[in-house]
Order: structure tokens, then sequence, then C-alpha cells
């Protein structure tokens, strides 16, 4: 990195208007096309905060991320080897006239990639690397023991995992119980709950026909070999199997030789559970068995992962799995003696103080000598000079990035902690802290809202942090909804002025300050403080959902009422336990009563899911519900495939107008001809796709239309049919905008559009692909399909964190629709951490006061005021501020 520049001053404040960016200190923007963007030039400064503003949709992140951060990364793989790059996912090359100026670029963006079990907190930090690294060149190893490699005290390698669970830390078996939950009920009648449903399950029946069981008899009359031999063999005979024949029939054609409907081959209930689990690619399937695995604790490793020969190897007097799951505060607290190069001798292991301490005092209490009244702080014969400083310089490395997670709100984080349980502004934060410990000087930080997710008292540390990353010389460019980051900011970047084709200008660059003289600026208004939360009259509830004795996560028998009828939102600093609350605890408890489970998620490791059950029950009010609806911001689907269209249904309504018309009649056209994901109507060349990879091997692919289809994604034939002059490719063409005056008069198409235009995803085309939506689109989506549905049995609507990724206009258009589904007598549930939207609530459920052990208890309940004026509330003074700007209005 150039270090030749000189770099910002560290004193300048924040709020301080900056000066225009001299020429040479700036990177220059020509004609940027990407996505919606309509031939931006903008010059934008460097060592610089830069806050890109602007609506949902209006451009900022084409602009930051598909523009700045893809050239950037375009530009330093063009010195990377050909070879290499092919291994690289590469972003795809900004349409632009010309950036110059920019510097290497590093992205911190929401997504949090493939969710694993093998995924933790000291992976994504690599903390875990420099503690293996600590265990390996100074632990305390065994007599006659020899040194370990770090990749040994790694449970993701075959040399470290223990060779129980694989370094899964549980074992998963398949038990009789969970196979035959009712043992009174023959073969015939589906005694076997783990075997598949439909053709697959009634196959396996027939072949055990075939080999002479008895699939009439009760599961719990048949010999213990036969049932054991059907549950757990690992045999696949393959026999003749007679469809729809009667075991007498059976019979008889074995003997008579009859030719077979096919041949089938057996497998066990066991083996099917175990090879779709390791095997399927659908969630949905994955999900369905892994109801018939019992988890429980390695017996080898006690759930701490490795083999045997790395756990006997001590640090401070504890081995590599007790380290990995204390708090991350504690584990910095442990290593600051070895940091500072204090070892100490206790039972010849090298220790810290505090550990030295504790076995002084044992000795004394035992009646052995304490050898003085402090530990001796003397190098250790067995702690040799060698291992002495390579714990030191190691320790001293984990203290600094430990702290570092812990100014960031992180610390009650432990190593172990899987990442998928993590929420996005959690990991984001982890990712942070790591570029925090790099320290490069001159690089480029493209970060897509870290505010996201964050309590304000955390948003505060995150942004001394960002002043940290700016003061060593670096440029931040951040994509952010919050508006004091905005200003904050040394520049703002505002786009839009509104959604899709409606935005994509720069309407502003400058000083935050100056964004007040930009009329068309939808980002104004908040930013001089001219809007704010409206006043509402509270709702009167209509009975309470009382929880009592909720254990979940860091929830120790918590009591919680939550107000009927009314919208009430949950607070909390970040990790005090409010998603545990209401995402967890309150969904699972409301969903047992009501008969249902969680839909599967498409990129869910159900292994990670497999927590401990919620303990606790609801002991009031669940009469009063009728459905239970959660909205959250996973994706609506996995590829192109999926569009706004299809998942809110309204495309079924479309493809049935189109089916309808006399040019479909005539030639016998069903509404499946109008699909792209049928062969006979979507174009063969692409198979519905609209477009073809064109593979650069070194460089990345570039996508281009159908050379049949130019793009429409469907064959000759069915384009050739118009409704009201279009063809079903021109209208998944529109946005919703243009198909609510197409619609107006189809009440099936129109009801579900008119919802996701007064939602705010008018600029929304019909065939977006979901891979193209953010996580904010793809929940007012979901929102959307079920305002559209106009059910009157009360539901309980639970949502986390509904505000991330949308801009302040944005939100109160969310609130008018959630305020709508209270006043129809429906009660919704939101984890919050806008305060202008704590604001506008019924009811409010403080969780807290601190993060992981120091939350989990309801800390305040009752009216936004009653909150505010709560002292041991961490949440109060934010909550007041923003009743104070409310009422100011």
């Amino acid at each position: 990195m150039a270090r030749d520049r000189p770099r910002p001053d560290p004193e300048r404040q924040p709020d301080e208007p900056a000066a225009p960016p001299p020429p040479g200190a700036c990177v220059r923007v020509r004609g940027a096309r990407e996505h919606n963007l309509k031939d931006v030039d903008v010059d934008i400064p460097r060592d610089a905060l830069v806050v890109f503003t602007g609506v949902s949709g209006s451009g900022k992140s084409s602009l930051a991320f598909g523009t700045l951060y893809a050239e950037a990364q375009r530009r330093y793989l063009e010195s990377v080897s050909p070879y290499a790059r092919r291994l690289i996912d590469q972003a795809g090359v900004p349409d632009v006239d010309a950036i110059d100026g920019l510097p290497p670029a590093v992205a911190l963006q929401q997504q949090r990639g493939t969710p694993s079990a093998r995924s933790s907190v000291g992976s994504v930090t690599t903390l875990s690397s420099h503690l293996r690294m600590l265990y390996s060149r100074a632990g305390t190893y065994p007599a006659r023991q020899p040194m370990l490699y770090a990749e040994d005290f790694s449970p993701n390698t075959p040399q470290g995992a223990c060779p129980r669970c694989h370094g899964l830390g549980q074992v998963y078996e398949v038990a009789e119980r969970a196979m035959v939950p009712d043992d009174s009920l023959s073969i015939r009648e589906r005694a076997i709950a783990s075997w598949p449903p439909a053709w697959h399950g009634q196959n396996l029946r027939d072949i055990l026909v075939t080999l002479g069981y008895d699939v009439d008899k009760p599961w719990r009359e048949l010999p213990k070999k036969d049932r054991d031999w059907i549950l757990y063999t690992d045999e696949t005979p393959t026999v003749p199997v007679y469809a729809g024949f009667t075991p007498r029939e059976t019979r008889a054609a074995l003997r008579a030789k009859t030719e077979p409907s096919y041949m089938g081959t057996f497998t066990g209930a066991r083996a099917y559970v175990l090879q779709t689990f390791a095997t399927t690619q659908s969630a949905l399937m994955k999900k369905r068995v892994t109801r018939f695995l019992s988890g429980a604790t390695c017996p080898v490793c006690e759930g701490k992962r490795l083999k045997p020969e790395a756990l006997s190897v001590t640090f401070a007097g504890q081995d590599i799995g007790q380290l990995a799951r204390l708090p991350l505060t504690s584990l910095r607290q442990l290593l600051e003696p070895a940091a500072r190069g204090e070892f100490v001798a206790a039972h010849g292991q090298a220790l810290g103080r505090a550990a030295a301490r504790a076995a002084v005092t044992r000795r004394v209490a035992a009646g052995g000598a304490a050898h003085a009244a402090a530990p001796d702080v003397r190098r250790t014969p067995d702690l040799s000079e060698e291992k002495r400083l390579a714990a030191q310089r190691l320790a001293r490395e984990l203290v600094g990035r430990i702290a570092t997670l812990e100014q960031l709100g992180l610390g009650y984080l432990s190593l172990d902690r899987s990442t998928p349980t993590l929420s996005p502004g959690e990991l984001q934060r982890l990712r942070l802290a790591t570029q925090l410990g790099s320290q490069l000087f001159g690089v480029v930080y493209v970060l897509d809202e870290p505010s996201a997710g964050l309590h304000p008292v955390d948003g505060e540390a995150l942004f001394d942090a960002l002043q940290r990353l700016r003061a060593a010389g670096n440029t931040l460019f951040v994509v952010e909804h919050d508006v004091a980051t905005m200003r904050r900011a040394d520049w703002l970047v505002d786009v839009g002025p509104d959604a899709g084709e409606h935005g994509g200008r720069v309407l502003y660059s400058g000083a935050p300050a100056g964004l007040a003289g930009v009329a068309e600026s939808r980002t104004r208004p908040y930013l001089l403080g001219e809007v704010a939360a409206p006043v509402r009259a509270p709702r009167t509830p209509r009975g309470w959902l009382r929880l009592q004795g909720v254990h979940r996560n860091n929830l120790q028998g918590v009591d919680a009422e939550i107000p009927l009828g009314c919208l009430t939102v949950v607070t909390g600093v970040s990790g005090s336990g409010k998603s545990s609350l209401v995402t967890q605890a309150l969904h699972d408890l409301v969903a047992a009563h009501l008969g249902g489970e969680a839909a599967p998620e498409a990129e869910a490791d159900p292994l990670a899911e497999r927590t401990e059950p919620v303990r606790g029950r609801i002991v009031a009010g669940l009469e009063a519900i009728g459905r239970l609806v959660q909205v959250d911001q996973k994706p609506i689907g996995r590829t192109p495939r999926s569009n706004l269209a299809t998942y809110t249904g309204l495309f079924d309504a479309v493809r049935q107008l189109f089916a309808a018309t006399p040019a479909a009649r005539r030639r016998r056209y069903d509404a499946g001809r109008f699909s792209f994901n049928l062969p006979k109507g979507r174009c063969a060349t692409c198979e519905g796709e609209g477009f073809v990879s064109v593979e650069l091997l070194f460089m990345p692919s570039v996508y281009a239309p159908c050379p049949s289809c130019r793009g429409a994604r469907y064959n000759a034939p069915t384009l050739e049919v118009r409704w009201e002059g279009r063809t079903i490719a021109e209208v998944l063409a529109l946005t919703v905008d243009q198909a609510t005056q197409l619609f107006a008069g189809e009440a099936a198409v129109a009801r579900p559009l008119q919802v996701l235009q007064a939602i705010g995803l008018g600029y929304l085309r019909l065939g977006q692909p979901a891979t193209e939506l953010s996580g904010g689109e793809a929940q007012r989506i979901k929102l959307a399909t079920e305002l559209q549905r106009a059910s009157r049995t009360p539901a309980l609507y639970l949502l986390d964190e509904p505000t991330t990724g949308l801009h302040p206009a944005d939100v109160d258009r969310l609130m008018a629709q959630l305020h709508q589904l209270a006043d129809a007598g429906h009660t919704v549930v939101l984890v919050e951490h806008e305060m202008r939207v704590a604001a506008q609530a019924d009811w409010v459920l403080d969780v807290g006061p601190g993060a992981g052990h120091d939350g989990g208890r309801i800390v305040a309940a009752g009216a936004p005021a009653q909150v505010a004026a709560t002292r041991a509330s961490r949440t109060a003074p934010y909550l007041a501020q923003a009743l104070a700007e409310a009422r100011r209005r």
C-alpha cells in the first residue's frame, strides 16, 4: 500500500465541515451506469469517512459496491496470476467510463456466506489460529507426549478432530422411538415415520412384502429380530416388486416367476435417514430427516470436538476446549499475565498469575506449604526460554485482538460460538475488528450498513472504530441509513431521489450540512430533524400473552407479558437476548400450541440449528391467537428463477389471464405454457434463464442475453400470445408501479400489486430475480404477501429488525403497514434498535441490561414513556430523545 501520502488529522472533529477534495486527493468517477445509475459523474474524497445515502433501491449500493469496489477488485486481480484468478470469486466488470484515483479496496458486507456448524467466532476472526499456535508452541504437555502441530488443535482437520464425533462435538443416532413413534401401527399404516413419504415409501413397503415380512401386523407384535433388521440393517438387497399386489398375490407371483413391475432395492430406515441427511440438496428433506436424529454430547471429547491428545495439552491450567468456551472478556483476562511475560509453576504447569494464586490457596488448604505469600513469577525449568517468548508474543497478539472486539461490544461472545447463531451486525463487527488489527494504510474500506442490527450504545463503539480506521490513513465508503452516522460523516453522497428508474442520480456530494439546500433529497428532512416519529394514541390491549419461566440461550427463567391486539417493540443492546425471546422462545411456544413448526430456511445448516429446546410456557392469551406469521430477512429464493411475481403468487393469476386469451385457447395453451420453469413454454437454449454464461477462464464470467430468445426467457410460439398488447415477457419486465396501472381491473393481480406499492416496492420489476433483492426488500415482499391475504383470523406477527436496510422514509411506510395490522386486531411484535420505531409502539420490552451473561432479563416493560424513564435501562436515554423529538414536531 502507498505510504507516502499525508495522513489525515486524527484531531479533526467529525462534525466540522469538510472542504472540497483537492485535485489528486479524490476518487473521480465518470459515466457510471451499473444497474440503475444514470451516467453518474462524481468526485469523492480519499482519507475521509464518506457515507452513501438514499432511499432503498436508489442506486447507492450500485455506486459503492457495484462500481467502486468491483473496479478496485478487478484492478487488483490484474496483478494476480491467471491461474490463481480462476480460483477467486470475482465481482463483475462494472459499467463505467473511467475511475481515477481509486486505491485498493476491502469490502465488509452483510452476507453470511454458507452457514456451517464448523464456522465459529474463532475462525471468522482468526483468533482460533493464534490460540492453536499458543497451545502447540507453549502448552504444557503430559510426560512423554511428543509436541503437536497447530493443526492437531483444530476440530476441522482430520489430524485434530475427535475420532468419535468427527469434530462436531455431538454424536447423532437414530433411535427406534424416533423412527417408530406409534408402535401400534403396522408397516402398511406407515409405522416407520422416518421412511420417505409418497412413492418411495410405498416402494420400500412393497420390497418388504417380497422379502416375506408381515406388513399388516402391528409393529410391536413383530419379532425383535425382524424389527432390528428393518430399522438398522446396512444390507441393500435388490428384489422383484409387484406394485399393487397383496402379500398373497406377491407370494404367488414369486412362485410362478411372473415378470415383476420393476426391481427394487431396499434401504434400512436408519440408513435412509443418515444417507439423506448427508447427501440431499433439498433443505426441506434435510429438515425432515433431522427430526429423527437424536444428538448427545460426544462421550470421548465431552463436546470439545478435539482428539484426546490435543485435550491433554494445557495452558494456564486449562485445555483449549475450555478456553474456547470462555467469553472473550474472560479469555483476555486469563491471557493478560502471559502477555506480560509472567509465568508461575503450579503442579508442573505454566500458569497465569490468577491461576497460580488459586493453586497456592489449594495447597495451603490441603496442609502444604505456600512457599510464598505471593506467587513466584520466575521462569520455571519446564517453561523454556523459547516457550516463554512464544507464549508472550502469541498471548500479547490475542489480548490485543480481543480488546478490539470488546471495544466493538462483542466481549460476551466465545470463540466456539457458531456463526449461524450470530446476527448480521455481529458478523460484520467481527470482520471489522479483523481489519482494525491488520493495520493497513491507504486502503478503501467499503462497508454495507455497519450500524445494522446495533443498539445506539453499540453504534457509538462502532463509530469510534470507523474513526480509528480513518485516522490510520484509510478511506471509508459506507452505505448507511443511520441518521446519526450521516451527521458525523466527513462527506455525504446522496443518491436518488427515488428508487429504481426514478433514482440513479447523485443529488449531492459534499459536507453533510450542504444537503440542506437540496430540496428533492429524501434524506434531507431526516438529516435536518424535520421529520419525527408520529405520536399515536396507545391502543387498549385486548388481553395479554403471558410467558412464564422461559429458558433459551442467555434467558434464564424469564417472565414476560405482551399485549394482544397491539404493536410491541422489544429493545436492548446487541446480544441481550431479544431474538432469543421473540423469534425463538415466543415463536416456538406459540407454534407448538398451533401444531406447526418453523419452515426450513434455504441456507440453514440443521446441525447448527440443533440447540436445546425452549423451556417455559405460555400461561395466558394463547386462545386469542389463531395464526403465527414470522417475517424475516432471509432471501425469498436462492436462484434467479425465483422472483417477486412468483413468490407473491400474482404470477399465477397473470398466467391464467394469458391462458384465457383467444390466441391461447386456439392453440390449447394452458397456464403452464406461460411459466419459464416448464419446458413447453420456455426457451430451449437458455432453459428459461434469459441469459447464457460465457466462461473466460481467468477473467470474470460474462453473462450475455440468450441468442435465441434475446433475454425474453420464452420460446417464440409462446411470445406470440399477447394480453392487452403485451407478451408475457414484457409483463415480467414491468415495474410494480407500471403493472398496477395495467392490471387495475383484475382484482387477483391488482390486490398484491397495490400492497407492494404501498409498502414502498413500486420500483421493483415483476420478474426481478430473488438474487438481486436486498434483505430489507425480501422482508417487505414477505410482509406484502401476508398483507394481501386480508385474513380475519387474529394472528401473531413476529419481525426481527424489520428496519434493517431501510431508509427512514421507507421505515415510515413500513410502520404504516404494521400499524394497520394492529388496528385490524392482530398482535405485532418487533425486535428493533431504531428508536423512532420504539417511540411509536404501544408497549416496549427492554431486555438486558447488558449482553451475554450480563443480559437475558426484562429490565423495563411498559409504554415508551415509562421505559424511557427507567434508570437501569441502557435504551432509556435514546428512547427519551426520540420521544422528545416527536413531541417537538
